[in-house]
């Protein structure tokens, strides 16, 4: 009766409870009889018609075959880091045998009971407190690994083990919520501060990207102003100073032409030497400065030198044009020196 009571939420192995031999017996359905005659083990009843001796044969137990279930009280463990908890489970067994399990253990549900709280106990020994959460199915297999081990000469198979509650003290369960809410705080603050980075990523790589983008503009456009205003304006320059050179060309080609070269020769040649002393604080003068015939003597003799294969070339094409202009250019030269005297 003490054993029973212990017991009590789980339901008792002998389901039909122990029928009495009237000769002929019907078996139901996943149980098995055990029959003793004289006190010896005879065999056991299949499930039907059955045939007995009265007064020799006797049912002696009642197993059933189906799946038990059995509520494990709570019980007090002690983890690896020294916190205790308050741990209750459910296990699921079967009789695989009904000969061992009559005969090889009195109470077959209370052994594989106790073999399960021992043996919870010890598993989680061996686990810390944040591991008991994180390996509940492992513990689980472990627990079901060690009864089967055991109960396996009671003829008993246990097929699962589960946790049902696990309660923490409350000082624990106040330093597990500080440290979740901590944990959470954490991650906020990592995720905001990965925000901040890749924000100012992205603004540093979109001012990269607008500095590359404006400098291609720039060179583009500078690119296209070489090869286009500026690229007209060297052609126009350089065609209106060929058309000038064509005409200054055909002007020199006239009558008295080198007349007027040699005149214009001669007052830039007078306008640079005045303006000399302008834009420098040294001044190199010539030794003959009040001689302004010789000094356009020499302008002319630069500018004969430098016409002179052309003139070689023409003298016999144009000889009264060539003694006009030198006469005039005489002349000229003439009264340039009375007006600076």
């Amino acid at each position: 009766l003490k054993r029973v009571a212990r017991l009590a939420p789980a339901p008792c192995r002998w389901n039909s409870g122990l029928p009495m031999n009237i000769g002929v017996l019907f078996v139901p359905q996943q149980e098995a009889w055990v029959v003793e005659r004289m006190g010896k083990f005879h065999r056991i009843l299949e499930p039907g018609l059955n045939f007995l001796i009265p007064l020799l044969d006797r049912i002696r137990y009642v197993q059933s075959l189906k799946e038990i279930v059995i509520n494990v009280p709570e019980q007090s463990a002690v983890t690896l880091d020294n916190v205790t908890l308050q741990i209750d489970g459910v296990l699921y067994l079967r009789v695989m045998d009904p000969y061992k399990a009559s005969y090889g253990v009195e109470d077959p549900e209370y052994a594989v009971t106790q073999l399960a709280q021992t043996t919870m106990r010890s598993e989680l020994g061996k686990l810390s407190l944040d591991r008991v959460f994180r390996e509940r199915e492992s513990l689980n297999a472990s627990i079901v690994d060690a009864i089967n081990q055991a109960s396996d000469c009671w003829g008993i198979r246990c097929l699962r083990y589960e946790i049902k509650d696990i309660h923490v003290p409350p000082r624990v369960k106040e330093s597990m919520q500080m440290q979740v809410e901590a944990e959470r705080r954490k991650r906020a603050t990592v995720l905001e501060s990965e925000g901040t980075r890749e924000s100012a990523i992205n603004v540093a790589e979109g001012q990269k990207q607008a500095q590359i983008l404006a400098s291609e503009a720039e060179k583009a456009e500078q690119i296209n102003k070489a090869a286009g205003r500026e690229a007209n304006a060297m052609l126009v320059k350089a065609r209106a100073k060929a058309e000038a050179i064509q005409l200054l060309a055909a002007a020199l080609a006239q009558q008295h032409g080198n007349a007027a070269a040699s005149l214009s020769v001669a007052e830039q040649y007078v306008n640079a030497f005045s303006k000399i002393a302008k834009d420098s604080n040294t001044v190199l003068l010539p030794a003959n400065t009040g001689d302004v015939t010789n000094m356009v003597a020499q302008a002319l003799g630069i500018y004969t030198t430098l016409t002179k294969p052309q003139a070689v070339k023409t003298q016999d094409e144009m000889p009264s044009a060539h003694e006009d202009s030198h006469s005039a250019a005489t002349d000229v030269l003439k009264a340039e020196q009375g007006s600076s005297s």
